[in-house]
């Protein structure tokens, strides 16, 4: 009966520390969705995927709304590629909070820049699918400047 009572509780406990698969699916496929339109300058995709009461905080400490995301595709900055690695998925009902480290490459104006960040985004499940609520960066340093330290 103790052996039951383990394996019962062994199991209960696996099913909450993993993630629903079809859930995670889904919010990893927001994400996706972001990355593609952001790439594409594609504000109507964008706009899909962000929540109206975003808040989208950069590595520079610059702080956006939905709207100044949205404008920023019209800009002379633009993001060329994103690369995420590393991402770990972790779900509470329905908040998924979703990490990992990313290339950015940005096109500044012509000049192309590459940014090595630690992302973290927290997306809600609406009504319209799952939608970005949060978004904050933080720069990893160069390796040179890491090198000095």
């Amino acid at each position: 009966m103790t052996k039951w009572i383990l394996g019962l509780l062994s199991a209960m406990m696996l099913c909450a520390a993993t993630p629903d698969a079809k859930t995670e699916k889904e919010v990893l496929g927001a994400l996706d969705a972001y990355k593609h339109a952001l790439v594409a300058r594609d504000a109507a995709a964008l706009s899909k995927v962000l929540s109206d009461d975003l808040t989208y905080t950069h590595s520079s400490n610059k702080h956006e709304d939905k709207a100044a995301v949205l404008e920023s595709l019209k800009g002379t900055t633009h993001v060329e590629a994103i690369d995420f690695k590393d991402i770990r998925t972790r779900l509470y009902g329905n908040v998924a909070v979703v990490t990992a480290d990313a290339d950015f490459r940005n096109n500044v104006e012509g000049t192309v820049a590459l940014l090595h960040l630690h992302v973290i985004h927290v997306f809600v499940k609406s009504p319209h699918g799952w939608q970005m609520v949060a978004r904050q960066t933080t720069r990893y340093p160069e390796p040179a400047a890491a090198a000095k330290k």
